[in-house]
């Protein structure tokens, strides 16, 4: 069964409120992107991504949330995260009975959070092309190093570096 259609499932074996809002709540996911990917993760969790996790799904006993994985990362003028805004990295939307969803709002910051999933992709490339450089200038490095080896191990075991070195001490029986 693909991901998709265990999300379908899930939709249709949750015949209450919950159901019903992760519905509302995956259309206005699917509208913010076409190339949004459904996962199916962590043993029963709808996961959308596009260049990385956007967000993650679940219907919960009383609530249904939906967490973005770099959601302190991103906008959110609607102010439509109502949980983990203390934190530095995730940000999530807790829908409970009753509450309705903002499509547009959720929309909007969907297409943030992957604006913000291609702006680090953007940020990876020039540094991997960067480290690729220096690491070919290392590789004479060791050899140098190799000269300098004994006299290290040479001052590591002289009198006045075993005077600052912390002693092991057997405790007593």
């Amino acid at each position: 069964m693909s991901p998709s259609e265990q999300i379908d499932k899930l939709i249709a074996e949750t015949t209450d409120w919950r159901g019903k809002t992760l519905a509302s709540v995956r259309k206005a996911i699917l509208a913010a992107d076409p190339e949004i990917v459904e996962e199916w993760k962590w043993m029963g969790s709808p996961v959308w991504y596009r260049d990385g996790i956007i967000v993650v799904g679940n219907a919960h006993k009383k609530h249904v949330k939906l967490t973005f994985a770099n959601g302190a990362h991103i906008a959110d003028p609607d102010k439509i995260f109502n949980n983990g805004l203390e934190g530095n990295k995730w940000r999530s939307i807790d829908y409970f009975e009753g509450d309705k969803v903002n499509g547009p709002g959720l929309t909007a910051l969907i297409r943030a959070a992957i604006a913000y999933n291609q702006s680090k992709l953007k940020k990876k490339t020039p540094a991997a092309s960067k480290a690729k450089a220096p690491a070919a200038s290392k590789a004479k490095a060791p050899a140098a190093s190799k000269a300098k080896a004994p006299a290290a191990r040479k001052a590591a075991t002289s009198p006045a570096s075993k005077a600052n070195a912390p002693v092991a001490r057997k405790a007593k029986a």
